[in-house]
């Protein structure tokens, strides 16, 4: 390892930050803990023009801990519809509760602390700590990863235990001894691999402009940028099918909530039946509606649906990609004569102009919106 790049590389990176770094995003400078942790967790696996506008409606409708705490779920979950990933928003639900509870609404300042909460890894802690309380706590994202795989020639999965540990020992070296500097350095990290040391076009491989560690970057020098990260070979993701109901009766549609564990954990979605194996047949145009609704809903309301269904229409069939599979949902129109009572505790009926106030999954919510159930109506207005 240079000595000399680690010693001058919290340096570089601030003053590079004054030049090129981002400017005026609406979680920068600030200090309250509370504010940084829901911005550090909204960013995460998503886009920062997403974040830039969904940011500040959560902080309005939830501006401190001690709100989020004591909001529903549902609530929370509502808000965040539509950023996905919906673990995060379960956990700053169930962090914010820690917070209230085991730390008399006031985050710790430990980074060790800070990790032991819900939805909190090491590096979220370490960015936590850095912004709100100036400690000097490295961070390790997949940016910072791969910075620190290039400059430094790391030519090993950096997935690897042994690999991951070894560059958690060289962020922490790298980190500038003036504990002030802290907030602008580690928004210097994130910037700059989010904008110049980039996974497919990093600055130094246009030549557009001139990154100030071209001359000890060891991918550079050795003309293995774009090979460093080594990359995991990942299998095909697998593919499945299900079906939903869509079941509407006059104003209302039938909304299940989505066990916590699943995908969508928590979430209202429509009735699914389970996932199986993509067939390139595809479903059986001819498939009998009491198999269809038993394969969805349990045997006595499945029964009562047959007895009050009206019609039944084949509808849109979705395609969704996880992160790891992907799925194909073949929608059922289902129409009813009356809301019949479901024995399901989350089955639920619910009235179009209420649809805002749940936490919908993006895929159904945007197949709602399109057949004019929620007609864009926020009914928080």
């Amino acid at each position: 390892m240079s000595k000399t790049l680690i010693n001058s590389f919290a340096k570089k990176i601030i003053a590079w930050h004054g030049l090129h770094g981002r400017q005026g995003l609406p979680w920068q400078g600030i200090r309250d803990p509370y504010a940084v942790w829901v911005s550090e967790i909204m960013l995460q696996q998503t886009q920062v023009a997403t974040v830039i506008e969904r940011y500040p409606r959560f902080i309005k409708r939830f501006p401190t801990v001690q709100k989020l705490a004591a909001a529903p779920l549902d609530d929370v979950l509502a808000e965040w519809s539509g950023l996905g990933y919906y673990s995060r928003a379960r956990n700053l639900h169930a962090c914010a509760k820690q917070v209230m509870t085991q730390f008399d609404g006031k985050f710790p300042n430990d980074p060790i602390l800070l990790e032991q909460l819900k939805g909190i890894g090491r590096s979220t802690a370490g960015a936590i700590a850095a912004f709100a309380f100036h400690m000097r706590a490295p961070i390790l994202d997949a940016n910072v990863k791969r910075i620190l795989a290039r400059l430094f020639g790391i030519e090993e999965v950096v997935q690897v235990k042994a690999v991951n540990d070894q560059l958690w020992l060289l962020a922490q070296d790298l980190l500038p001894k003036n504990f002030q500097d802290m907030p602008v350095y580690t928004q210097a990290l994130m910037d700059f691999g989010a904008t110049w040391c980039t996974f497919r076009k990093p600055v130094c491989i246009s030549a557009e402009r001139k990154c100030p560690f071209e001359k000890q970057c060891q991918a550079n020098l050795s003309n293995q940028v774009l090979q460093l990260p080594r990359k995991v070979i990942k299998n095909k993701s697998p593919e499945f099918d299900c079906d939903m109901l869509l079941i509407r009766c006059g104003n209302l549609v039938l909304l299940e909530r989505r066990p916590d564990k699943a995908i969508w954990g928590g979430l209202w979605s429509l009735p699914e039946s389970p996932w199986r194996p993509k067939s390139k047949a595809g479903q059986d145009s001819n498939l009998k509606v009491t198999e269809l609704f038993n394969s969805i809903l349990p045997q006595e309301d499945a029964s009562a649906l047959s007895k009050f269904c009206q019609s039944v229409e084949r509808g849109d069939k979705i395609k969704h990609i996880f992160t790891h599979r992907r799925l194909w949902v073949q929608i059922w129109n289902v129409s009813v004569a009356d809301t019949m009572q479901f024995t399901g505790e989350d089955l639920k009926w619910v009235s179009l102009r209420q649809l805002g106030k749940y936490g919908l999954p993006q895929p159904i919510k945007v197949l709602l919106q399109a057949v004019n159930l929620t007609r864009g109506d926020d009914p928080r207005n």
